[in-house]
């Protein structure tokens, strides 16, 4: 199926999930709502990545290192408004993820 992910894809999100701050984000991620308010509404724009990083407990640097690692594997896309950097999952990237394993693992 031409919307399976291939192997280097599926090695790059597996690496991805396998940091558990990572996975709790993507997790966070599933109810943007959850986060405090923001000018623009986090169900279109995603989540500012100021309050990524206080949920998370960590640095603004590691931070935007986790969320670099999300986008590199295609899990979560960005959008850059003003000078922050918002994030949400990316759900057909993920639609296509879950197909894969369904059929080939």
């Amino acid at each position: 199926m031409a919307d399976e992910l291939d192997p280097a894809e599926l090695a790059a999100v597996f690496g991805a999930l396998g940091n558990p701050a990572r996975l709790a984000i993507m997790q966070w991620l599933k109810d943007p709502s959850d986060f405090p308010p923001q000018l623009e509404p986090a169900e279109q724009v995603g989540v500012c990545l100021k309050h990524i990083q206080s949920r998370a407990g960590v640095s603004q640097s590691t931070a935007s290192q986790y969320m670099a690692v999300l986008q590199r594997a295609h899990l979560v896309t960005s959008t850059k408004i003003g000078p922050w950097v918002h994030y949400k999952r990316n759900a057909e990237y993920l639609d296509r993820l879950a197909e894969t394993i369904k059929t080939d693992l």
